[in-house]
């Protein structure tokens, strides 16, 4: 097994979470998963086929993210920062809400949230750490170490999981981009971090596993960067010009 250690010359570590923290794998391609799915909803008079609930699932998500996108371009005309892309992230819990409403059944947010979640475990194969990850950060923070979480993820599925493995107690931060409607690279939500926690990029390193989303995010947000390829990054994924990088990454020393 490979073991990463990071360096400790940082006062601040902002990790990525899934294929830097935690590992996990899902699958949404099973016909069963959506078959079962519609069961759920016609347990509530939402009645679909799977393969329908898959076509409205994927029509909402899409049909939400470019509106959303085109709003943050209009908005970025304002910020010349934001003014070049947009990297939108929606509320799912919306479209599990909607799903409902297109056949006529007014869900409450509450059997929208317990829809996604019981989505979420039908196509959970496995959701586990990287050895040593717990002990790593158990590490930064005895010593005197800021660390916070700069997700891409959904809070309804990524809350939970960070509780259900205990893990959510190592963070002096945690930032979920569902909550904010942006998600890395998109320099917005590098603002919103610094913005609420008071820091900035100077003694700051932030930790990922994806060239694009973490390590190209990061450095335009002014961070020193660590890339870690693990099993999770892009095929043929390397950040050439991170800080630090590491290939094969398999578990974290302490």
């Amino acid at each position: 097994m490979k073991y990463t250690r990071l360096p400790d010359n940082y006062q601040n570590y902002v990790f990525d979470l899934y294929g830097t923290l935690m590992d996990i794998h899902t699958d949404e391609s099973d016909p069963k998963i959506w078959e079962k799915l519609a069961f759920f909803y016609g347990c509530y008079d939402a009645r679909y086929t799977g393969e329908e609930l898959k076509a409205a699932y994927e029509r909402l998500v899409c049909g939400k993210e470019k509106e959303m996108a085109s709003e943050m371009l209009e908005e970025g005309k304002e910020n010349p920062r934001y003014a070049h892309e947009a990297f939108p992230e929606l509320e799912i819990t919306d479209v599990f809400q909607k799903l409902f409403a297109e056949k006529g059944v007014d869900a409450d947010e509450v059997l929208a949230v317990h829809a996604g979640q019981f989505f979420r475990i039908l196509t959970l194969d496995y959701v586990r750490y990287y050895p040593g990850t717990v002990e790593m950060l158990a590490s930064l923070k005895e010593k005197g170490k800021k660390v916070y979480l700069l997700s891409n993820a959904q809070r309804i599925f990524t809350e939970y999981e960070l509780h259900a493995l205990d893990m959510a107690k190592y963070f002096d931060g945690i930032m979920i981009s569902s909550d904010y409607g942006t998600k890395k690279p998109d320099p917005r939500f590098f603002d919103l971090m610094y913005e609420n926690y008071g820091i900035g990029p100077e003694g700051t390193l932030f930790v990922g596993n994806d060239s694009t989303t973490d390590i190209a995010g990061a450095k335009g947000a002014g961070m020193d960067t660590f890339y870690v390829n693990s099993n999770i990054s892009p095929k043929d994924d390397w950040a050439e010009d991170a800080t630090y990088k590491i290939a094969d990454f398999e578990a974290w020393d302490m």
